[in-house]
């Protein structure tokens, strides 16, 4: 256990165990944001038995979870291969390579799940360029402090939902096909079910 020990705590090993631990962490984070999520979407809008309702979380929760491990470790991975070449200092443009290269390897392939993350990851990129609120502490990051999230200023976020929903609704009926599909199938619930009903059953309780 002794000698278990020294290798954790050696810091010549701590970039290889930082790509071990952040694959473990990528797993978990993905169990759990998935899991709940798919569970919701079966109760709400999954078709079949529950053997097979079943079957679609158990595959989207470890298809997310395994992609999440797999993106972080290519992700470090890459980063550690960068920070050799350079003689061990960082370049502000490795994460950006790290995570082109890795966006690509992992996320690549479209199916439902790498959708839904991929379009995630883009309005959060999008949503990053509006002006943020005044801070009472600094947001340049420096060797002794990390930046920390700053919320957006609420008068142009008011107009960024603004915009957002206005474009979204437009798409939704005049250019649905557009839409990704889960987005699809929440907004047909709420917007068109909710304008038919056969008697009070079908308004109060089910739809027809």
């Amino acid at each position: 256990m002794s000698s278990i020990s020294e290798i954790l705590a050696n810091p010549a090993y701590h970039d290889y165990l930082a790509i071990l631990k952040g694959a473990r962490n990528g797993f978990v984070y993905g169990v759990k944001v998935r899991f709940p999520h798919a569970l919701i979407m079966a109760i709400l809008f999954g078709r079949g038995d529950w053997i097979s309702r079943s079957k679609v979380i158990f595959r989207t929760t470890k298809q997310h979870a395994l992609n999440l491990a797999k993106f972080v470790s290519i992700y470090k991975t890459i980063l550690l291969i960068q920070k050799k070449i350079s003689g061990g200092k960082p370049r502000s443009a490795d994460n950006f390579i790290a995570g082109l290269l890795g966006g690509y390897i992992v996320f690549g392939d479209r199916n439902a799940v790498n959708d839904q993350i991929v379009l995630y990851v883009c309005s959060r990129v999008v949503a990053s360029f509006i002006p943020r609120a005044t801070s009472p502490y600094s947001m340049s990051s420096t060797s002794d402090s990390v930046a920390r999230p700053v919320p957006p200023d609420s008068r142009y976020f008011s107009l960024f939902a603004a915009a957002c929903w206005g474009a979204v609704m437009w798409l939704f009926e005049h250019r649905g096909e557009t839409v990704q599909p889960g987005m699809f199938n929440s907004m047909t619930y709420l917007y068109r079910d909710s304008e038919r009903w056969k008697d009070l059953r079908t308004l109060i309780w089910h739809n027809t």
